[in-house]
């Protein structure tokens, strides 16, 4: 974004030097007062400990400080912290930490957790994994540069063991949200008790089912608000929407995401063998290669049953719609009116369901702009709507 590109290396010199900042204490043989591991290799740091050792969400596991090449003044690393399954058991979830150097306010520096895009299923597909080209990193000095922390989380089965359940919105709102502590925990950010969300597409689903968790699962820290782009809403509507069409595949990838996060919705009861036997793919490759796989392929050719005629399913996506609940502070959806994967009209009727809870909440859309391009085009409106969370300004409901 903004024809800034940022490539990050991780060296085992930058690992020791973050160890020395960490102040990490030792007594002269090897051990210190950190409570969580730190490598030095990508390699090392998504080896998932067998057993997980005990902890609560938000709790470190692992840190791999990662050197910045061309962002000045600024630090990153790799985390693995505790989370919570779609099941309530006790996981493993990779994600990534920017924050800036140099000694933070007293008040601690504000944090926003990005809720990332569709990738797809495979641990390949981790954002933390994409240290070259990734979205996270492109905003990364937007944000450092007004003194934020920015976290991303990689969501459960992104990087880490099992496979991602794309689209669960429980699972992902506890990503969004146990990042936010992870991050805290590691004295060098700075990080302070107020905290934004922001998230477009799956992002934008996954950020609303954070607002909606969060005074609950953080009830120490203050959320001030939610930004949620082009967020999924309708989920049986929108699979009709995606058949025989250039975004078919994320029939595939929603229904293998759910079956991963509720196994009762089965994938025998709404897809072919046919579609069954080419899944590799979804274990394997990321969106790009789900999609040439799978797009060609009539829709008749890959569906059993329609999946909103399966009671199981049917109730499956009902649940897993965001916005059902309300929360106490203000949500900003946005919205282009191009969007060739998810109908304007979704956002639509999720901001009418919001306003009938009593939600504080506005929607914002962009004429012309397409789904990607909706961030561009929204991304000044948006940053200055956190800003205003961040100082204290009310926000305005639409309503």
């Amino acid at each position: 974004m903004r024809g800034r590109r940022w490539i990050l290396a991780t060296t085992a010199a930058a690992a020791a030097l973050a160890l020395v900042a960490a102040g990490c204490s030792s007594d002269g043989d090897g051990t210190d007062d950190l409570t969580y591991e730190v490598v030095d290799t990508e390699e090392a740091f998504y080896e998932v400990p067998d057993p997980l050792p005990p902890g609560e969400p938000g709790e470190l596991i692992r840190v791999q400080p990662v050197e910045v090449d061309g962002l000045d003044d600024a630090q990153a690393w790799r985390v693995m912290y505790h989370s919570e399954a779609q099941d309530g058991s006790d996981i493993a979830v990779t994600g990534i930490v920017f924050a800036p150097e140099g000694e933070a306010p007293e008040e601690g520096r504000p944090v926003l957790t990005w809720a990332h895009g569709t990738t797809g299923l495979a641990d390949a597909c981790a954002p933390s994994k994409d240290l070259e080209d990734g979205e996270a990193f492109d905003l990364a000095a937007e944000f450092l540069d007004l003194g934020y922390v920015l976290v991303g989380t990689d969501y459960e089965g992104l990087g880490t063991p099992g496979r991602h359940p794309y689209i669960a919105g429980e699972s992902e709102g506890r990503g969004v949200l146990d990042i936010v502590p992870a991050a805290r925990e590691i004295s060098e950010t700075g990080a302070g008790t107020s905290y934004a969300i922001w998230g477009h597409s799956q992002g934008g689903h996954a950020a609303l089912f954070a607002g909606q968790l969060a005074e609950d699962r953080l009830p120490d820290l203050e959320l001030v608000g939610t930004v949620a782009g082009a967020p999924p809403y309708g989920l049986e509507a929108i699979a009709g929407v995606l058949q025989d069409g250039d975004f078919q595949g994320y029939l595939i990838m929603g229904a293998a995401g759910l079956n991963a996060a509720f196994p009762e919705a089965e994938l025998e009861l709404v897809l072919t063998d046919q579609a069954l036997e080419l899944m590799d793919v979804v274990d394997e490759g990321c969106t790009d290669e789900i999609f040439d796989v799978y797009n060609p392929i009539p829709y008749d050719d890959l569906a059993l049953a329609e999946i909103t005629e399966v009671p199981v399913w049917a109730e499956t996506l009902r649940a897993n719609d965001p916005g059902q609940v309300a929360w106490p502070t203000p949500v900003l959806i946005i919205h282009g009116t191009e969007d060739e994967q998810i109908p304007v009209v979704a956002s639509e009727l999720l901001f009418d369901l919001q306003c009938s809870l009593g939600q504080n909440v506005e929607r914002r859309t962009y004429e012309g702009a397409d789904h990607g391009g909706a961030v561009e085009a929204s991304f000044d409106e948006m940053l200055t709507w956190i800003e205003d969370r961040f100082a204290g300004t009310p926000a305005e409901s639409g309503c």
